[in-house]
């Protein structure tokens, strides 16, 4: 005689947990892509990311409560509840470490190596058109006091060559890092105090958030000193991006010197 054995019905707060993450993750990339193509208006490109988050929270949260009602019912359903708990956390990896790193690093979307006289940024019709507009200000130096806590490595960057020479390793360097130069005088040109200067715009790596970068080339005596200063378009913290820009710079620069 057959004995029909019926199994436990699966939770199903498990299984909209699975399918609430598979959603968030979509939702995100969704997002990114809109925002690095720009189809969409910045403020509603990021409104969907948050959106995704939330989602991300929601299965996270979907997850854990599955996993109570299995553990007190003896319902199926550990493996959607482990899914769900895994791709809720994949989505939400990138929002806690840029929380970590708010956490961490001062308040700060200016960062430049020289703190007292940071270079200024190019104002000219080339340069402005090439920023939509948009034109860098100014930043106290009291404001700036915390970036030599946080960044000790970010400095001055002295090298043995002529300004000349260096200038056109610059030139090298910044087309190496990928980014844009909208505006370029040499050393000794039309402004007339002898130093050169590289406006560019840089972007990051996920969303391409426009950044505003400068190198400011001044000669001194048998060498060149470069200074780097790097502005985030958007937000009022840079989560280190500008820090970790101008490092990236130093080295980029160094691999051209090695290979000249």
């Amino acid at each position: 005689m057959r004995r029909l054995i019926l199994e436990e019905p699966i939770s199903r707060t498990a299984a909209w947990s699975r399918r609430l993450a598979i959603f968030s993750l979509a939702l995100m990339a969704v997002a990114v892509g809109l925002v690095r193509l720009r189809s969409v208006e910045l403020s509603a490109g990021m409104s969907v990311f948050a959106f995704a988050i939330l989602a991300a929270c929601g299965a996270l949260l979907l997850a854990g409560a599955g996993a109570v009602v299995i553990w007190r019912t003896g319902r199926r359903g550990v493996g959607a509840a482990l899914t769900g708990a895994t791709l809720a956390l994949a989505a939400l990896a990138w929002p806690i470490f840029l929380s970590a790193k708010a956490i961490s690093l001062p308040m700060l979307n200016d960062v430049s190596t020289d703190i007292n006289g940071p270079p200024y940024f190019a104002r000219s019709a080339q340069a402005l058109a090439a920023r939509g507009g948009h034109a860098p200000g100014e930043l106290e130096t009291e404001r700036r006091l915390p970036q030599a806590r946080a960044y000790p490595r970010v400095q001055p960057i002295i090298l043995d060559l002529e300004a000349d020479e260096a200038f056109q390793l610059a030139l090298r360097a910044a087309a190496a890092m990928g980014w844009e130069v909208v505006d370029q005088t040499r050393p000794g040109g039309r402004r007339g105090d002898g130093d050169g200067r590289i406006d560019a715009v840089a972007r990051t790596f996920l969303l391409r958030f426009p950044d505003d970068v400068v190198v400011r080339v001044r000669p001194l005596a048998g060498q060149t000193r470069l200074d780097v200063r790097s502005v985030s378009r958007y937000g009022r913290h840079d989560f280190g991006v500008n820090a970790a820009r101008i490092q990236a710079f130093a080295l980029a620069l160094q691999a051209q010197l090695d290979a000249r």
